[in-house]
């Protein structure tokens, strides 16, 4: 596997560097979770060529599969961060704190755990509920829409982060320029 480069590049201000090229990663990492949210909004227009039997799991397995891949992507983010922040100095790791805390801090739990439905009673029993209210195919969807609404969290967490960051050094380019 290639060793991954970090965000650091050779123009300017490194803090910046990072902090741009996170940004467009955060972007990203919310496309593909938007992608899941529209591949489901998408299926009542195949709704006349598929029964529900076949539509419904596969609406729970897109929500499963947007999930997953947005959570690879938060960790490939925190991956490349970290190596990017052990070329920097202290001063500018401190700059760059509010975002290395919330890597620290989500996602709490792994996939695996998120997609159990024994270690996740809460999300379970709704799920369940909510498929005796409409019908039983809409368990998993609701179930994994639960776990889409984590991973959603996730990017809204570390993109307040971001903002917060780049409010603190856009005074700081401005004054160097």
């Amino acid at each position: 596997m290639a060793q991954d480069k970090g965000y650091l590049d050779q123009s300017g201000n490194q803090v910046l560097s990072i902090v741009k090229n996170l940004d467009r990663d955060v972007e990203r990492g919310e496309d593909t979770i938007m992608l899941g949210y529209g591949l489901v909004l998408l299926a009542p227009a195949f709704a006349p060529l598929l029964p529900p039997s076949i539509l419904l799991p596969l609406m729970a397995i897109a929500f499963a599969i947007s999930a997953s891949v947005a959570r690879l992507h938060f960790y490939k983010m925190a991956r490349k961060l970290s190596v990017s922040m052990g070329d920097l100095e202290s001063r500018e790791q401190q700059v760059l704190k509010p975002i290395s805390d919330v890597f620290a801090e989500h996602p709490q739990q792994t996939l695996a755990v998120a997609f159990n439905p024994l270690k996740n009673l809460k999300r379970t029993w709704k799920s369940i509920l909510g498929g005796l209210m409409i019908n039983p195919f809409w368990g998993p969807i609701f179930y994994m829409l639960g776990v889409q609404f984590v991973e959603d969290k996730h990017f809204v967490v570390l993109n307040k982060a971001v903002i917060v960051v780049e409010q603190k050094i856009m005074p700081i380019v401005l004054r160097d320029e």
